[in-house]
């Protein structure tokens, strides 16, 4: 019950990206329950919202031990007020609410299983709670990368694949912005002198889905598309948002040089390629099978069968598999409705993770 109401505390203090005052005090609430549990917590001070780390002492024999590293994130995709349409909510042992299940419920997850290891020997553990996760980390990158350093291996605690499943690698994920400027004029009676930023754009959309379609598993979506004001107007400015996927290095890179070097269409038109965020792609290796194994044993160990497979998802989780640490992720409860309204856990596994999670920070 206690897991429950500290999940319902969590969720009903709203935390969406960018949102700088309740990110913080948000951190604030971790900071303090870290040194609860034993740790030596800080906030990583971020323009958009801080990011935590905190630090668990080793136990025993194990206590001068490499590190084990926990990955999570504290911001959601949903805006203040949300709560209003999609209310805390429990029924039939399922909890519905925003943030519940992407990633809050995972949250609470590691704060128990932290509980549970009160008194046992282990390793040192180690925490980082980024606050931008849902828009790539793009201000967390770098002390993601600093802090897990000298880890022996990395665990992220995002939602897990629908039948409970850890995930074993992630593809690549960049968010790219295209941004052209024109030049306005009269639509009808000085077309000519005018260039369309907007016509501009879509030739420029256009170029990309063909360089898309030369590689295989490459993803793209077209997010957002802004520009124009008046049909008597030529358009100026326009801009979209897109949205990469790769399931190698090779490829990420390839695409992305040729997008970021695209070039004007039409005379006197400018053209701004930028890339917004990176998480670069993690695949899965022997070091990782090998993690998955010992964390199999672990499971077993507490009635718990643990199995693993790819993700099309990113998360920080990218940066430490891409780095070379053996990476897990997916130790978050079960439950369904990531970034959707019908986001929920199922509230048994809550303890069922937690339990898990213990047992990994006991024998891994």
């Amino acid at each position: 019950m206690e897991m429950i109401d500290r999940l319902r505390q969590y969720v009903e203090h709203e935390t969406p990206t960018g949102a700088v005052a309740e990110l913080n005090a948000f951190a604030d609430r971790l900071v303090l329950r870290y040194g609860e549990l034993g740790g030596t917590a800080r906030r990583v001070s971020a323009p958009t919202g801080d990011h935590v780390v905190a630090d668990f002492p080793g136990r025993g024999p194990r206590a001068d031990e490499k590190p084990l590293l926990f990955l999570g994130h504290h911001d959601t995709v949903w805006p203040i007020g949300q709560l209003a349409q999609m209310p805390w909510r429990e029924q039939d042992g399922v909890i519905h609410g925003p943030g519940v299940f992407d990633m809050k419920g995972g949250l609470v997850v590691l704060e128990t299983a932290l509980e549970q290891v009160a008194g046992d020997d282990h390793r040192p553990v180690r925490v980082i709670v980024t606050a931008d996760e849902e828009v790539g980390s793009p201000s967390a990158r770098d002390l993601v990368t600093a802090e897990s350093a000298g880890v022996v291996a990395a665990f992220g605690l995002e939602p897990p694949h629908p039948n409970g499943d850890l995930k074993t690698s992630r593809r690549g994920s960049s968010r790219v912005r295209i941004e052209v400027t024109g030049r306005e004029a009269h639509a009808a009676l000085d077309p000519g002198r005018g260039v369309s930023a907007i016509d501009e754009l879509v030739d420029q959309l256009v170029a990309v889905r063909a360089l898309v379609s030369e590689y295989d598993d490459v993803l793209c979506n077209v997010g957002t598309i802004t520009g124009g004001g008046r049909t008597n107007v030529v358009p100026g400015n326009a801009s979209a948002e897109l949205g990469f996927r790769f399931v190698d290095p090779e490829t990420e890179r390839a695409v992305l040089d040729a997008v970021t070097g695209l070039q004007p269409v039409r005379r006197d038109a400018v053209l701004t390629v930028s890339v917004m965020s990176n998480r670069p792609a993690w695949q899965a290796s022997g070091a990782v099978d090998e993690l998955l194994a010992k964390v199999g044993e672990a499971g077993r160990s507490v009635g718990q069968e643990v199995g693993g497979a790819a993700a099309s998802g990113a998360a920080d989780t990218n940066l430490t598999g891409w780095l070379g640490i053996p990476t897990l992720d997916g130790l978050g409860p079960l439950g369904k409705g990531a970034h959707a309204v019908h986001e929920q856990v199922i509230a048994a596994t809550l303890a069922e993770r937690a339990t898990l999670v213990a047992a990994i920070i006991r024998t891994v």
